[in-house]
């Protein structure tokens, strides 16, 4: 039977690294709530605007109706701003949302990096949304994720069977208008 002799300064030293370790990890889980809850409030300015992701002025903003044709005539755009009405969200997490294109169809809107959320309340909503335009092929995979997403009911879902070709939107910042 082997003995083992009590180190008291090696016991000190392995508290102290367990303590350090459990104050850096309450401290990063502080600051990862903080940045989550941030990303997904935005914040309002002055005449309730509530800006999300990147802040920007609007400044050369399409409306629909210009967009539509730009993007049809260039094949997509980087770093355009356009003004939408928000038909509907991710009812999850805000996580994508569609917006109307005035011509019977909608179009796909993701958020840089996951990085900000729309409120799960926006459908009907105004936005200016500056990113990168381009036209995509979704899978029936995504297709039906973002149909669960929504809501759809699983007859709808099982509904989806083909791939689209889309035009989306990769949004950097968006600002929801009151």
């Amino acid at each position: 039977m082997a003995v083992y002799e009590f180190d008291f300064e090696t016991h000190i030293f392995v508290k102290k690294i367990q303590t350090m370790i459990t104050r850096i990890c309450c401290f990063s889980l502080l600051i990862a709530f903080f940045a989550c809850s941030n990303q997904s409030a935005g914040v309002q300015d002055q005449s309730g605007i509530q800006h999300l992701g990147e802040k920007f002025d609007a400044q050369n903003v399409f409306d629909v109706e210009k967009f539509v044709k730009h993007i049809e005539k260039k094949g997509g755009a980087e770093n355009i701003q356009l003004k939408a009405k928000i038909n509907s969200c991710c009812q999850k997490k805000g996580c994508w949302m569609n917006v109307d294109l005035q011509n019977g169809e909608e179009m796909m809107v993701r958020f840089k990096d996951y990085g900000f959320f729309v409120p799960l309340n926006s459908a009907q909503s105004w936005v200016v949304m500056r990113g990168d335009a381009y036209i995509d092929t979704v899978s029936v995979e995504d297709l039906r994720h973002y149909a669960q997403d929504g809501g759809a009911s699983s007859e709808e879902i099982e509904k989806i069977t083909e791939p689209e070709i889309k035009l989306s939107f990769l949004a950097n910042g968006l600002q929801l208008l009151p």
